[in-house]
This record gives C-alpha cells, sequence and structure tokens, in this order.
C-alpha cells in the first residue's frame, strides 16, 4: 500500500519533543479560551445594587429644564438641540438611564419646567424663582428629605442658586447642576455632573454650607461660582476663591466653606418676601459710556442701579453726573468691577461718592441682592452692611 508523504506525516505518531510542544501550545490555549469568558463579563459588568435594608439618604431631583433636559435628533448634535422636534428629557428618564445613582441616594424626582411653549427665558423670572424657592423651603422642612439636586440651564444657572442661597432657610445640601451638552449628545457631561451632584447631595459634609454648584467634578459655592466660556465644558469657576471642593471617584472631599452669610444663616427669607421685588437695573461702563441711559433708568422708575465699572470699578464718561442726579432721586448705586476678579474696595473717595461697593460679586448677583435689601430698607448705611455680609 502506497501512501502520500503528507499522509504518512500525519498517520505517524509524533516525536517525544513534538509531543511537549503540542501539550504546551494546547495548555495555553486553553488557558485564553477560560480567561476570555472572564473578561468579556467584566466589560459587560452592571454596578451593584445597593444591598436591601441598607439606609441611603433620600435625595429629591428637582427638574428646572436647561440642557441637560435637552435632545437632539443625531448625536453629533450638541449645540443645536431642543425646539418642538426634539422633545424635553423627564427627570424619570434621568434616572432610568443611570441605575447607578442607586448605589447612592433613594431618588424622588419632580418636575419643575416651564410649559414647553412657554416663552424663552421664563425659567428665570421672578415668579418662577419664587416658585422654586417656595418648593424648596418645603423641602427643607421635610423629614423625608435629606438633600436636593436642582437640575438647571448654565446660562443664567449662577444667579438662580445665588438667589436659592440668599431666600431660603436650609441646611440640608441643595446642589445645582447642568450641562454643557445635550442629554443625547455624544461624550455628554450630563450623566456624570448628575451622578457626582447627587454624591454630592448625599454627603454629609455638604450640609450647611449654602447652596452648592457642582459640575465637570467641582465643587462651587453659589455666591462666586460663575460661567466663563460658551461651549466649553469647564466653564464654571469661582475666579477670586476657586473650588470648595471635589467630586473624585473614590470621594467627595471638601476643602473650604462660606465665610459669608448665606441660607440658614440668611435674612431673606422666601416666607417673609414680597411678590415682587423692586426693580434693579445694570449699566455697564466703557469710554464714553453716557449718562443718558442711567437717566432713562431713574424715568423708568427703579430702585436701584448697579454700575459694571472699568478697573477697581469706576464709572466712566457721563455716568458720574448722572448717578449724582439718581442718587438726588433717591436711588441706590452700587458699583462691581467688570474684570470679574478682585474686590471693589471702601476707598474714601468711594465714600465720599456714595457710591455702595459691592465686594467681588457680578453685577447680575450684586443686582439680586441689591434687590433684596432694597425690600428692607432704603438706608444707604444697611444696604452697604448687606454687601459687605453676604
Amino acid at each position: 500500500m502506497h501512501t502520500s508523504p503528507s499522509l504518512r506525516s500525519a498517520l505517524t505518531p509524533p516525536r517525544p519533543q513534538a509531543r511537549r510542544f503540542a501539550l504546551r501550545a494546547l495548555t495555553a490555549s486553553c488557558a485564553l479560551a477560560c480567561l476570555a469568558p472572564i473578561s468579556v463579563l467584566r466589560a459587560q459588568e452592571i454596578p451593584p445594587i445597593a444591598p436591601p435594608g441598607l439606609s441611603l439618604p433620600r435625595i429629591t431631583l428637582l427638574s428646572m429644564g436647561g440642557t441637560i433636559a435637552s435632545q437632539a435628533k443625531d448625536r453629533l448634535n450638541i449645540t443645536n438641540y431642543g425646539g418642538k422636534d426634539n422633545p424635553r428629557v423627564d427627570p424619570e428618564k434621568w434616572v432610568k438611564d443611570l441605575p447607578d445613582l442607586a448605589l447612592y441616594a433613594r431618588i424622588t424626582t419632580e418636575d419643575f419646567r416651564p410649559p414647553a411653549d412657554a416663552p424663552a427665558g421664563g425659567g428665570t423670572s421672578y415668579e418662577r424663582l419664587y416658585a422654586v424657592a417656595k418648593r424648596l423651603q418645603e423641602l427643607a422642612n421635610d423629614p423625608n428629605v435629606d438633600g436636593v439636586v436642582v437640575t438647571h440651564g448654565t446660562n443664567t444657572m449662577a444667579e438662580t442658586a445665588w438667589f436659592m442661597n440668599l431666600t431660603v432657610n436650609i441646611t440640608k445640601p441643595v446642589v445645582y447642576v447642568g450641562s454643557q451638552r445635550p442629554w443625547s449628545g455624544l461624550s455628554g457631561d450630563g450623566p456624570l455632573n448628575l451622578l457626582n451632584a447627587v454624591r454630592v447631595a448625599a454627603t454629609p459634609e455638604a450640609a450647611g454650607k449654602g447652596v452648592l454648584h457642582a459640575m465637570n467634578q467641582n465643587i462651587n459655592s453659589a455666591r462666586d461660582v460663575t460661567k466663563l466660556s460658551a461651549y466649553r465644558m469647564d466653564t464654571f469657576r469661582s475666579i477670586d476663591l476657586g473650588v470648595m471642593g471635589v467630586a473624585d471617584p473614590d470621594k467627595v472631599v471638601f476643602f473650604t466653606a462660606p465665610t459669608r452669610r448665606h441660607t440658614h444663616t440668611s435674612e431673606f427669607n422666601i416666607n417673609s418676601l414680597p411678590p415682587k421685588l423692586p426693580d434693579v437695573e445694570i449699566a455697564y461702563a466703557y469710554t464714553e459710556a453716557p449718562g443718558y441711559i442711567l437717566d432713562a433708568m431713574v424715568t423708568a422708575g427703579v430702585k436701584g442701579i448697579i454700575v459694571d465699572g472699568t478697573g477697581a470699578g469706576s464709572p466712566t464718561g457721563g455716568q458720574t453726573e448722572a448717578i449724582k442726579k439718581a442718587q438726588a432721586a433717591g436711588v441706590i448705586v452700587a458699583v462691581t468691577a467688570r474684570t470679574h476678579g478682585g474686590r471693589v474696595q471702601d476707598t474714601p473717595r468711594r465714600r465720599e461718592s456714595g457710591i455702595i461697593p459691592a465686594d467681588n460679586l457680578m453685577p447680575e448677583k450684586a443686582r439680586m441682592l441689591l434687590q433684596l435689601a432694597l425690600a428692607k430698607t432704603q438706608d444707604p448705611k444697611e444696604i452697604k452692611r448687606i454687601f459687605d455680609e453676604y
């Protein structure tokens, strides 16, 4: 019987050395085969749910809308989203999309958004702020609530959080959060921001620190935080003071605490405020800034004016004479610095002018504080005291 060389090779028993090599190869293949399912399993692993009976903080997730509650038709659209063709994201969807929240808190959702057909900006009117502050005060008094996370659009979030910081008597954590990209966007920042905001609100050390802002893993005070970039995710910063803390993957850490009056130490509780605050407007200082804009404000009946001054807080052009006329008409004038860094100081010249220094507040935040102050008093000395303490 004749056999081909290839067949003879296949039928011939392997030599001892060849057998050893074959055995090693088979062992390595088995080892890889055994490890492969484990690695696949880890890649698809679902975060564990907290064990039954574990006492987790009870956090209310209150939606005021914003980019974090918006979506677009495709994932690459991260700047032109929302509108009637793109349904808004309900707060219940956040919880469904983020089962990881159950590791840190027991979540209750509330939808406090204005109607979908409301005019743009309706979510930040005083009427809306008043209603939200009232609800936050109710949650503050609810023994079944341990903390609150409020989602909000980033454009006016810093103002809204500041208003709550001044008007809600609460020691429980209140954390504002939003996103720079819609919930549907590729590499959206909303999910991690929301998860970290819940982690901050569930942290005992967050209590008593006033209203907080948590985005991009940073924790800032509502008083100091401001938005500095239109679309970048690191947009929110506290220019003079830096972050209060961080929400790192291993734990939430606080480095500082506010020294100014806020929330439970504030004299401006929402339950004692009128449904409408005195009118206060903002004038911007620049080369040849005219005085007639301030004159028009006084004619319109404003009770206060914030001048966002140059340098260390100086009016320019024809503003100086217009300020004197406004003061003579009983209008309170305070000044901020358009540099957005550094305090407006209480100098002899400024005391002589009767203009109130607004410390290092942003003009929009100085406006809110002056509105609240004017709801209590028209005494310039008392109003200066308020700016010194808040």
